[in-house]
């Protein structure tokens, strides 16, 4: 007989004899002549006695647990901002916790002072102003005053960064983050979604980036991985093609959506000042691990490419959400390396990490990126070490599939020859 089984017979057998224990109590309560209802005195402090009782346990063991599990692993704040939200958040906790044991207490004694007592009657106290007036009072000014401290907070962690300050970016999408350091004038490059492409990821606006995204939606590419104007417009016009309704309507949608965007592409690239090209050429681009370096000032910029992200620093207790078609920040400035925070948290594989704070899809789990905290000359060191957009970006030219008159640039006549 499998051990399934025998459960199975167990579990069956204690309901059955759970039951049959309830059908005596009811048949002898029958021949007592007593009601359900009925509640003698002697149960009255049985049940006041054992709620008292479990008052201590349930207090011992919330004690227990605080100090056993209170203590999440962080570790200290890594940043100058998070000791001012480990204090405001220690402050919350003291008063939580005050609070829950006031009330606590307030709930299981008068529950055990006050049960019912033969000859005595229930006092009737319907209304009382003072008492009104004081748990209105006193929970609304304690609430005034943790909201005023957290904007306070909030209003430090998101006000202007000095000029000083480290300018980063961080593109969040399903699933991953990757990080944009200002170059050496410390002013990220400009950006526009409508220039997101295989090669320009982060969609950079320079000059070229234009030139490229202009072609691409003209005629595709050679590849055959994305389809151009051109292309859709010979197949449509082609009486040979024959097409399912689905199709051709899906086809009409992508030739409507693109000629629309060549259209404001080719407005964006007769606008386009060639000085914005120096901001975004001396952008460095990384996707794997997120170095700063330590107590410098750090403004963060966030964007998310497809759904709402939240980009969450435990360590240095920060978080700020990333949204679809609007830039947020925040500012920080880390206080310790990684190689310091080791010997603090006594654990050489130690690392800083960056997570999405958003269940932002089905492999949301996955979503983190490495934090490294540098000395000075470490950070550096690497900074050197890394290419920058320019190298990335114009050491691999997009060939387009049909012979193009752009040949990186764009002149008047073909400005206005799209724009008609």
């Amino acid at each position: 007989m499998s051990f399934k089984l025998i459960t199975l017979i167990v579990i069956v057998l204690g309901v059955v004899a759970l039951a049959q224990l309830i059908r005596v109590y009811e048949l002898s309560s029958k021949l007592r002549n007593r009601r359900e209802e009925d509640i003698t005195n002697r149960d009255n402090r049985l049940n006041a006695n054992l709620l008292m009782g479990f008052t201590f346990f349930f207090y011992i063991g919330f004690i227990w647990l605080m100090l056993k599990y209170g203590w999440t692993g962080r570790g200290d704040a890594a940043s100058v901002g998070g000791e001012e939200t480990d204090w405001l958040l220690n402050l919350n906790f003291v008063i939580i916790i005050i609070v829950f044991f006031i009330t606590n207490t307030l709930l299981f004694y008068f529950g055990y002072k006050y049960i019912r007592k033969p000859g005595v009657k229930a006092y009737y106290y319907p209304h009382n102003n003072k008492l009104e007036l004081l748990w209105t009072v006193v929970p609304a000014v304690v609430l005034a005053v943790i909201i005023i401290l957290g904007l306070k907070v909030w209003n430090s962690a998101t006000s202007d960064a000095s000029k000083e300050a480290i300018r980063v970016e961080l593109f969040s999408k399903q699933f991953d983050w990757t990080a944009r350091y200002a170059g050496e004038d410390n002013i990220l490059g400009h950006f526009d979604y409508k220039l997101t492409t295989q090669e320009n990821e982060l969609a950079l606006m320079t000059t070229e980036s234009l030139d490229s995204a202009i072609r691409q939606m003209e005629f595709g590419k050679a590849d055959g991985t994305v389809m151009g104007i051109q292309l859709l417009e010979e197949k449509l016009n082609n009486p040979k093609n024959i097409f399912i309704p689905e199709d051709l309507e899906k086809m009409e949608n992508d030739l409507d959506r693109k000629t629309r965007l060549l259209r404001l592409l080719v407005q964006m690239r007769a606008r386009h000042n060639k000085k914005w090209d120096a901001e975004a050429y001396d952008d460095i681009i990384q996707k794997d691990t997120l170095h700063l370096c330590v107590n410098k000032e750090y403004e963060m910029t966030f964007r998310a490419k497809d759904v709402i992200h939240s980009a969450y620093f435990p360590h240095f207790r920060a978080q700020m959400n990333t949204v679809p078609g609007l830039t947020t920040r925040l500012k920080m400035t880390p206080k310790y390396t990684t190689k310091q925070m080791r010997g603090k948290m006594k654990n050489p594989k130690f690392n800083y990490v960056l997570m999405c704070n958003k269940i932002c899809g089905s492999a949301h789990y996955k979503m983190k990126m490495i934090v490294v905290v540098d000395s000075p000359s470490e950070y550096k060191a690497w900074l050197k070490s890394k290419q920058t957009f320019k190298d990335v970006f114009l050491a691999k030219p997009v060939e387009a599939a049909a012979a193009t008159p752009l040949e990186g640039t764009v002149t008047p006549a073909d400005t206005a020859k799209i724009i008609k």
